[in-house]
């Protein structure tokens, strides 16, 4: 019997893995094998045990889900607003995570006279990397206060992360766009290049940045700019998005997402969102994504409104919907420039 408590034991340490519910299903199987291989005790008892212990079982399973749910809901508002209108800008952003908690993140924050918006990917899934997500977005939140220069925020971010134990590989895009000047100032650390859509339909990667964060300590970042004229759109994506599959094994891949992107031109920020989502879930059809799929849509409207000098949030209700020229890289020195 002492055999049979520390195999059950060892199967419900396993269920609060990544995989709750699937551990939970392995687990019970497991157990029920366990007993049923008993001998020399009585068959009552072995069929009150594990009773007791699957119901025990199940009992941590739902109070494991409960506080996943709930952590999730907390990941969800650390990365709001999901929809923004500032000065002339619009901004829309959405997350579908493969697990129950994500790695891959965004921000977007008012700074004075301009608007900083983030994407990130923090490598792994599930726990782990819904973990460290605060950690960095605290982290990223700081520098971009303390620097007006994206590469030197990267930099300082990096540098701060590569100070704990084992950090997490993270891809970044950190932009800044100057409401006075339509000029976009960004660092890209290691993601997929953003797509910057003029509103002459023609198109440019923003690639400029530097290596991914928390893999050496004293890596070096430029920035590269260009401008945010009315009419373009800019649009980030974590990796999940290219490369989502569909039943055929075949990839989403950047061109089926740069036709998709010119097929939207024009519209609103939200309804490019949702309309790229749809397009990347049709492809994939009966298919769940193997990694988080995240965009981030900023587009300047073609002229000011009424409320141009408001500034409006809102959160999408129904998380599950489906919907540069560059400048001369610049390197980041130590210290950063004092925003504006």
């Amino acid at each position: 019997m002492m055999t049979f408590t520390e195999r059950t034991l060892e199967y419900r340490q396993t269920a609060l893995g990544n995989h709750p519910a699937q551990a939970a299903v392995r687990a019970e199987e497991a157990v029920s094998a366990q007993a049923l291989a008993a001998t020399g005790s009585d068959p009552a008892e072995n069929a009150q045990s594990l009773s007791d212990e699957l119901n025990a079982l199940r009992r941590d399973h739902a109070k494991l889900q409960q506080a996943i749910f709930e952590a999730a809901q907390i990941q969800r508002k650390l990365c709001a607003p999901r929809e923004h209108l500032w000065h002339d800008l619009e901004v829309a952003g959405e997350i579908f995570p493969v697990r129950h908690l994500s790695g891959d993140f965004f921000k977007v924050m008012e700074l004075g006279a301009a608007l900083v918006v983030i994407l990130g990917d923090i490598a792994g899934k599930g726990l782990t990397a819904g973990i460290w997500q605060p950690h960095l977005m605290g982290l990223i939140q700081r520098a971009a206060r303390r620097h007006s220069d994206p590469a030197d925020a990267v930099a300082e971010v990096n540098s701060e992360l590569c100070h704990d134990d084992a950090p997490p590989l993270t891809a970044l895009f950190f932009a800044r766009i100057d409401s006075r000047t339509n000029e976009l100032v960004y660092c890209n650390a290691g993601l997929p290049a953003p797509l910057l859509l003029r509103a002459n339909k023609t198109l440019e990667h923003l690639a400029q940045g530097g290596p991914m964060l928390g893999a050496m300590k004293n890596a070096s970042f430029q920035s590269g700019t260009a401008s945010l004229n009315p009419g373009d759109m800019l649009m980030a994506y974590s990796d999940g998005v290219t490369e989502c599959r569909n039943p055929h094994e075949e990839e989403f891949e950047m061109d089926r997402l740069i036709a998709a992107t010119r097929a939207v031109s024009g519209v609103n920020a939200t309804r490019v969102l949702f309309s790229l989502i749809g397009t990347v879930l049709d492809f994939a059809d009966s298919r769940s994504p193997n990694d988080d799929v995240t965009l981030l849509v900023v587009r300047r409207r073609d002229a000011f409104h009424s409320e141009q000098f408001a500034s409006r949030t809102r959160e999408f209700h129904d998380p599950q919907r489906r919907a540069a020229s560059l400048s001369q890289p610049k390197r980041s020195g130590r210290g950063g420039r004092r925003p504006e």
